[in-house]
């Protein structure tokens, strides 16, 4: 499979929601919705890596199908909002290249 850029997402997402009538959510129904599609990663990695095991009633899924549920609606939200999310990263990333560049411990071209 491709690797798509963000805009590609974007804009593949835009076509999906625009052919129904509805549209996106609104804003809050949208970081409600982020909120849950993260408590879902988080059940999973407690089950993958945690003390909590599934029980055998729960269906299986995978730590990929959940970030990918994660990815589709952060990128319907920033469509709502038109905000273009290769901006966005590229923005936070400048943040880390700069504020953040001696925060953390650099490893040495000996240790890799």
């Amino acid at each position: 499979m491709d690797s798509k850029r963000m805009e590609e997402m974007q804009q593949e997402v835009e076509k999906h929601i625009g052919q129904y009538k509805e549209g996106y959510f609104s804003p809050l129904a949208m970081m409600a919705r982020l909120s849950e599609e993260t408590g879902e990663l988080a059940r999973e990695i407690n089950h993958y890596y945690g003390e909590k095991p599934k029980k055998e009633t729960e269906q299986f899924k995978t730590l990929e199908q959940e970030m990918g549920d994660i990815l589709f609606v952060l990128i319907c939200f920033a469509n709502s909002l038109h905000i273009n999310l290769d901006e966005a990263f590229d923005l936070v990333m400048n943040k880390f290249r700069t504020r953040d560049v001696d925060r953390w411990t650099k490893i040495e071209e000996g240790d890799r």
